[in-house]
């Protein structure tokens, strides 16, 4: 039981992906070009395409 409630705990905690605000890039992606967004977040523009497609999912 213990085992389930850590595990359950790590998934919780870890909600960024790439540690980004999702709020944050959700705002930004509507007013800045994908280049933009990667310089702003550090990431590659694959990982910027990549979260889109993630967010258009949800």
């Amino acid at each position: 039981m213990k085992i389930h409630n850590k595990r359950h705990l790590q998934t919780f905690d870890a909600h960024d992906i790439f540690n980004i605000d999702f709020h944050k890039f959700t705002t930004l992606s509507e007013e800045r070009t994908p280049m933009e967004l990667a310089q702003e977040f550090g990431i590659s523009l694959k990982e910027v395409k990549k979260l889109k497609e993630r967010l258009n999912r949800s």
